[in-house]
């Protein structure tokens, strides 16, 4: 009988009004970065993986492997990692007790493409296919208060999941919009990318690869009157016709989303020009058209949200501020910044710095 603890225990409530303990298997999530050059099958990369992690059953915390005793994973493999643990852990975990999930992804190294609106020659966003290269290590170097990242992980694997199962909508709404507002350089708009680039490679299994669209607000407003509106639908309509290919997970991203939805009572009150209104009403039908789909996330920033116009806000199924780190996640951020340094350079006591 092992000594570590590889289950959760919940209780849950039973008819009686008294509860029942169940014990749940800890799930640990396991990422194989295989190299873009490798023709390895992944069923034999998942072999290969398996049987490390049963050489080192016992786990501790996050752990990567770069180097490996195995040939065949040295060959077609960058790196294993251990993922998630870090806010969970109490003590350490038996890995042939546990419920592990292998996530096998390779990153595309092709970098950002302009998607434009033809007839009006404007670059109106970028678009990368996921996992991306540009994208690769963002998730874990971002560090916010516990539980924002998985909260988020687990909303857009819920939704995908209700699709799936076919959950009426009209009893359970949701909307596949998500709002994260808080003030200037706390990462929102980077946790939006690695939050695209993180559910690429968890839902694999589901997807063949995701699409990641970043909106350039600004260019949707032009110079004609009335015109915009029409600029923010031919927008959509682009990124309707990613949507149709059913392998892929397309996640659309709007950056200071209060450009595109400033509040429409400021608009009737002279002080904005009537054009942003026919944007706004532009957007939220769009955003009302895309929601039947299920392979599409709609994720938005914003450093001033009471300019944002109500009725968007109300269509965001999650609404999360994200503020200045604490004081751990000051010091976790200075510790993953050294251990960066760490592994690139070394000190000596003669007073100066070297590279390897």
């Amino acid at each position: 009988m092992s000594n570590f603890c590889s289950f959760v225990r919940l209780s849950i409530p039973r008819m009686d009004g008294d509860e029942m303990d169940v014990a749940v298997k800890q799930k640990i999530n396991v990422e194989v970065h295989v190299k873009s050059l490798s023709t390895a099958k992944m069923s034999e990369v998942k072999t290969r993986v398996q049987t490390l992690l049963n050489r080192h059953r016992t786990v501790f915390g996050n752990y990567r492997w770069t180097e490996f005793d195995d040939e065949f994973l040295s060959r077609h493999v960058e790196s294993v990692s251990i993922l998630d643990l870090e806010e969970m852990m109490a003590q350490p975990l038996d890995l042939k007790s546990c419920a592990v999930s292998i996530y096998i992804f390779t990153l595309n190294e092709d970098g950002p493409s302009m998607l434009s609106l033809e007839e009006e020659e404007l670059s109106a966003a970028n678009h990368w296919l996921l996992p991306a290269a540009e994208f690769h290590g963002i998730w874990e170097s971002l560090v916010y208060e516990t539980g924002i990242k998985s909260k988020l992980l687990d909303y857009v694997t819920t939704t995908i999941y209700f699709s799936d199962k076919n959950v009426d909508s009209n009893l359970i709404s949701w909307n596949r919009v998500v709002l994260l507002h808080g003030p200037p350089g706390t990462g929102k708009t980077s946790l939006c990318k690695a939050l695209a680039q993180k559910l690429s490679i968890r839902l694999s299994d589901r997807y063949s690869y995701g699409q990641f669209i970043e909106i350039n607000s600004h260019s949707l407003f032009s110079k004609w009157f009335s015109e915009s509106g029409k600029l923010v639908t031919k927008m959509f309509q682009k990124i309707q016709e990613l949507i149709d290919d059913k392998e892929a997970l397309v996640f659309v991203l709007i950056d200071e989303v209060e450009s595109l939805t400033a509040a429409r009572n400021a608009s009737q009150a002279g002080t904005e020009p009537s054009d942003a209104i026919r944007v706004v009403n532009s957007v939220l039908t769009q955003l009302d058209q895309i929601k039947r789909h299920s392979n599409v996330v709609i994720l938005t920033t914003s450093n001033v949200t009471e300019k944002i116009d109500l009725a968007f806000v109300d269509r965001a199924d999650i609404k999360q501020y994200i503020g200045p780190p604490s004081e751990k996640g000051i010091y976790n951020i200075f510790l993953s910044c050294l251990e960066e340094l760490m592994k690139h350079l070394h000190y000596r006591f003669h007073g100066h710095l070297s590279l390897f």
